[in-house]
């Protein structure tokens, strides 16, 4: 992996990593493209540059991560069945990591389901963050557990969880996002502790292209979350339920046309 690819990588993340769009399916397309060959530090750079993104979601709301415990208790009790499920899950969950075809799929359902969200909870009840209940946040939880389906996006199943619990578009989104941190975060973690145990070792290169990586994926995600939050209160979800089935619809065509594509 070279700068350039680099950067793109930290762009597409940027920009997809909270929208409902699946960041992995845009991975996909994006690496296949450039030609960037999966090797371990690729894999780990995929995931590490997500600290960028975590870190945009507590510039744009700090405030709200140092306001009450019962904001932390909540983002645990919601953490805990992704947390568990990975853990029983994780062979399962590898294997479905190795198809494209899953990630295609996983679009192309995903968008059609977006296309309909909007009708389906137009009636929410809770339109601040101290509304939502634990139990409330345990079932949004159990909605990302879906999102260990590659192609699913994790924002995506979380955002329609929220929403299935009369949850405006707006908390929904948020939540999502206050979500991620200790999602992805684990997620991070683990990853560089299977890096190593692997015993791999990261070069001075590296080191740079993850700096470059998790400031540029910063950037990109504070400029995407404030547009998301904006145009989500003014045009629904059907502009990203279309764009799934396109994204779906390019991954299993050029499958099907012979190309190799692969997980990174």
């Amino acid at each position: 992996m070279n700068y350039f690819e680099a950067l793109i990588l930290a762009i597409i993340e940027g920009l997809t990593e909270f929208l409902p769009v699946s960041s992995t399916g845009h991975m996909i397309i994006g690496s296949s493209f450039m030609g960037i060959a999966s090797d371990p530090f690729v894999k780990l750079f995929t995931v590490a540059i997500q600290l960028g993104a975590i870190l945009s979601v507590v510039v744009l709301y700090f405030k709200r991560f140092f306001k009450t415990i019962n904001f932390y208790i909540k983002l645990l009790v919601a953490f805990v069945p992704a947390a568990v499920f990975g853990l029983l899950l994780s062979k399962k969950i590898d294997e479905l990591l190795e198809s494209p075809l899953a990630v295609g799929v996983s679009l192309l359902v995903g968008g059609i389901i977006l296309l309909f969200v909007d009708k389906w909870f137009n009636q929410p009840t809770i339109d601040e963050e101290e509304n939502v209940s634990y139990l409330t946040a345990l079932k949004i939880g159990l909605f990302q557990c879906i999102a260990m389906i590659p192609g699913v996006s994790r924002s995506g199943a979380t955002i329609v969880g929220g929403m299935s619990q009369k949850l405006s578009r707006k908390v929904a989104a948020e939540f999502s996002f206050f979500l991620a941190v200790p999602t992805m975060f684990a997620a991070t973690a683990k990853k560089l502790y299977d890096f190593y145990k692997e015993g791999n070792a990261i070069t001075h290169e590296q080191v740079n292209l993850l700096v470059i990586g998790n400031i540029v994926a910063f950037v990109v995600a504070l400029l995407a979350i404030k547009s998301f939050i904006g145009f989500l209160n003014k045009h629904g979800f059907k502009a990203f339920g279309w764009y799934r089935i396109a994204a779906g619809l390019i991954i299993i065509i050029l499958l099907l046309s012979g190309h190799n594509l692969q997980i990174i």
